[in-house]
């Protein structure tokens, strides 16, 4: 990354200007109020998009960062990523393609996530929202991390999806085992697992159709 443009920072200019004016290390700098500690995180990756991958370790060794900052860092990081997920309200779902459709990002991801799709009695989306972000094989789900949502929004039905780094959409054993506990969990609240779709590297997997549930 270049730095020249630290040769003539200027404090004051981060609270005249808009921050779609500002640079990255004047964006980081008005996060931190602290312009060192900015051009530190940035010296020490390759681009802003090694940053944005980083753990709250890595960041934490930076030079004046530490663990705070990171986890300010990190945040912001989290509310753009949410931000950027398709929120897709009353766009009607039905079949699994739409749903890989729906999701087509995170066949990228290099960590799975899972994520949510909420429908009402005609198969329109309510909303969706990320259960839970894993590691580079895993991730932790809990039902109520799913129903709670569910029920708050008076949801009919409910797709999972989630992606496989791998590029293999074929379950897991913990994939069939979370599924089958999902379905009958919703089962006991009336809310229809309607699928759950693995999507893989030009390929998914439809649970349902597979016969798993």
């Amino acid at each position: 990354m270049n730095f020249n443009a630290w040769r003539c920072f200027d404090p004051a200019r981060l609270y005249k200007a808009s921050v779609a004016d500002l640079s990255v290390e004047e964006l980081l700098a008005r996060v931190f109020r602290n312009a060192q500690a900015a051009r530190a995180m940035l010296e020490a990756f390759e681009s802003l998009e090694a940053l944005a991958l980083a753990g709250p370790e890595q960041l934490s060794k930076v030079r004046l960062v530490g663990p705070a900052r990171a986890e300010q860092f990190l945040s912001c990081v989290e509310l753009g990523r949410r931000l950027n997920v398709p929120t897709g309200r009353g766009r009607k779902i039905r079949s699994p393609e739409e749903v890989v459709v729906f999701f087509d990002e995170i066949k990228h991801l290099d960590h799975e996530e899972f994520r949510v799709i909420l429908l009402n009695t005609k198969n329109c989306v309510i909303r969706t929202f990320t259960v839970a972000v894993g590691s580079l094989n895993a991730a932790l789900v809990h039902p109520r991390e799913l129903l709670k949502p569910a029920i708050a929004a008076s949801a009919a039905g409910i797709i999972i999806a989630h992606n496989h780094p791998s590029g293999d959409p074929d379950p897991s054993a913990e994939d069939v085992e979370l599924t089958r506990r999902f379905a009958k969990c919703c089962e006991l609240i009336g809310i229809d697992l309607v699928d759950h779709v693995i999507i893989g590297d030009g390929a998914f997997k439809s649970l349902k159709n597979a016969g798993i549930f």
